[in-house]
C-alpha cells in the first residue's frame, strides 16, 4: 500500500468518527458517504502534493451538498452577516458556532481568526449572497493565511458574475471584472474612461439606488449605442435580465422600467473595433503633432502653429502642445 494511501484511510477514519459524532451514531452510514465523497475528490490532488500540513480556510460560496458538508464539519463559521449564516445552520441543523467577519469588522477580529486557525483548526468564510473576496469581505483573511502557508480551499456556488456574462450575450469573448465602480472623483471617471477605452466587455455590481446614474456615467464615457444588459436578482426567484444599447438602459432604469430593487449586475458590451479607432486617433495626433513642429520651424508662434492645425483637423488644440520641441 503506498504511504499517501495509507494515510488517505487513516484521516477517513478519524472524520468518519468525527463525523458519526455530529450526525449522531445512528447516522454512521451517511457520515461514511459523506467522508466517502469529499476524500475521494480529494485524493488524486493529495497523491501529488501530498497530505495538507496546515488547517484548511474553506471559503464557503452557497448551500451545495459539498458546502453542507464542510460546515457541518468545522467548528467555527465567519459569517457576513451572523443572523443570516444562522438561519442556514439552523435549517440544517448544523451546530457550528459563528462569529462576525464583514467589511467593517475591526481588525481583531481578522487576528482572532487567524489565531484560530493557527491553532490547528478549521474555518468556514461565509459571505450572505455572493463569494467570500469576490467584491466581498475575506480578502484579507485569506491573504494572510495563505501568506502564513495555510491551505485555502474555495467551495464555489451560483455566481452573479458567471451567470451575467453567460445570460447578457454582449460580454464578448474577453472581459474584466470592475466589482463596484468608485462613488466618485477623479478615480471614478479614470476608471469609466479606462472601460469605455477598451475593447474587452465589462462586469460591474452596482446597489440598485446608484443605478441611473452610473448607467448614465457610463452614457456618458461609452456612448449610448454600445451594447449592454443589466441583471438583477441573478439565480434567484426574481431574477431579470435586459439587453438594451445603454442609452436605453439608462432610460429604463430612470423610469423604472428596471426596478431599483435587488442586487444589480450591469454588463458593457465589447466594443468591436475599438482598439483599432484608438490606434488610429494616435496615429492622428501624431501627425498634427509634426505638422505643428513643422509650422514653428518656419517662423510661426507656436501658440498660432497649434490654433491653426486644430482648425485644419478638428482635434483640440491643447493635445497639440504635447508634441517634442525641435
Amino acid at each position: 500500500m503506498e504511504p499517501e494511501d495509507h494515510l488517505f484511510r487513516r484521516e477517513a477514519g478519524r472524520m468518519v468518527a468525527t463525523l458519526t459524532r455530529i450526525f449522531g451514531v445512528h447516522n454512521l452510514a451517511l457520515a461514511e458517504d459523506v467522508v466517502q465523497d469529499a476524500f475521494c475528490r480529494a485524493l488524486e490532488v493529495w497523491k501529488f502534493r501530498g497530505l495538507p500540513e496546515n488547517p484548511s480556510a474553506w471559503l464557503m460560496a452557497t448551500a451545495k451538498n459539498r458546502a453542507l458538508d464542510v460546515l457541518r464539519a468545522v467548528p467555527l463559521v465567519a459569517a457576513e452577516d451572523t443572523r443570516v449564516t444562522r438561519r442556514l445552520l439552523d435549517r440544517y441543523e448544523i451546530p457550528a458556532r459563528t462569529v462576525s467577519y464583514h467589511a467593517r469588522s475591526d481588525p481583531a477580529r481578522e487576528r482572532e481568526l487567524l489565531e484560530h486557525l493557527a491553532g490547528g483548526a478549521d474555518l468556514a468564510l461565509v459571505t450572505d449572497a455572493g463569494t467570500p473576496v469576490v467584491s466581498d469581505p475575506g480578502e484579507g483573511l485569506v491573504a494572510a493565511w495563505a501568506g502564513r502557508g495555510g491551505v485555502v480551499v474555495a467551495i464555489p456556488g451560483a455566481s452573479s458574475v458567471l451567470a451575467a456574462v453567460a445570460a447578457s450575450g454582449v460580454a464578448g469573448p474577453r472581459w474584466s471584472f470592475e466589482g463596484f465602480l468608485p462613488r466618485s472623483g477623479r478615480e471614478r471617471r479614470d476608471r469609466l474612461a479606462a472601460i469605455a477605452a477598451d475593447e474587452r466587455g465589462a462586469v460591474l455590481f452596482e446597489a440598485p439606488g446608484r443605478l441611473v446614474a452610473t448607467l448614465g456615467d457610463l452614457v456618458s464615457a461609452c456612448g449610448g449605442d454600445r451594447a449592454g444588459a443589466v441583471c438583477r436578482e441573478l439565480t434567484k426567484l426574481h431574477e431579470q435580465v435586459v439587453r438594451a444599447p445603454l442609452a436605453e438602459l439608462a432610460r429604463q432604469a430612470s423610469d423604472e422600467t428596471i426596478p431599483a430593487r435587488g442586487e444589480v449586475v450591469v454588463v458593457v458590451g465589447w466594443g468591436r473595433g475599438i482598439a483599432q479607432t484608438a490606434a488610429d486617433q494616435s496615429d492622428s495626433l501624431s501627425a498634427a503633432r509634426a505638422d505643428v513642429e513643422r509650422l514653428v520651424a518656419g517662423g510661426v508662434a507656436r501658440g498660432d502653429a497649434a490654433r491653426r492645425v486644430a482648425a485644419a483637423t478638428g482635434l483640440p488644440r491643447r493635445s497639440l502642445y504635447g508634441a517634442d520641441r525641435a
